[in-house]
């Protein structure tokens, strides 16, 4: 099964690696039910986009955080591996946001990003505050995404309006003639 916009998001539990946390969390989208999610999945921890993409979605998580909506990575690795990573890579300390730990792959499959060999591809979903799926976005493993330009998604996903290209908050939305 592969998610698309307009689907309700899957509702698995896994294991989270909180920075916060002494142990592992256990976690499920629909714990957050009533605020927008930017589920994100990154290919695998100690490689070398991967750090750039999380520390940039961490950068801006006060600013997601404003318009009402939790960052939420993933990748197909173990708490474990989460943990020895985020915990001695520099360019992780200031994540705070939960990352999904998807050893038996579930969450990556049900989101279309799960390669043969295990590991993900770099998916982005926005899931509104009802779990419906409003944004997808799927990049080779190569290339990092705009942590920006997820945040202006969100941004002109709450306006619930027409919202031209490029549009940022502050702009005029689109009006329909009637």
């Amino acid at each position: 099964m592969t998610i698309t916009v307009g689907n309700s998001a899957p509702d698995l539990e896994l294991e989270a690696y909180v920075a916060s946390a002494p142990e592992p969390r256990q976690m499920r989208l629909a714990d957050y039910r009533g605020s927008w999610v930017v589920l994100f999945f990154y290919p695998r921890d100690f490689t070398f986009v991967c750090p750039t993409e999380l520390q940039a979605f961490a950068e801006l998580e006060p600013e997601f955080a404003a318009e009402e909506a939790v960052l939420v990575a993933a990748s197909t690795d173990s708490y474990w591996s989460h943990k020895a990573w985020f915990e001695s890579h520099p360019m992780l300390a200031s994540v705070r946001y939960p990352v999904l730990a998807d050893t038996a792959h579930a969450l990556a499959a049900a989101y279309g990003v799960l390669l043969e060999d295990g590991s993900a591809l770099r998916g982005t979903f926005v899931i509104d505050p009802d779990g419906i799926v409003r944004y997808a976005s799927v990049v080779d493993q190569s290339v990092g995404r705009s942590p920006e330009e997820v945040l202006r998604v969100v941004q002109a996903l709450r306006t619930g309006e027409l919202c031209p290209v490029n549009w940022r908050p502050g702009q005029a939305t689109l009006a329909v003639a009637a």
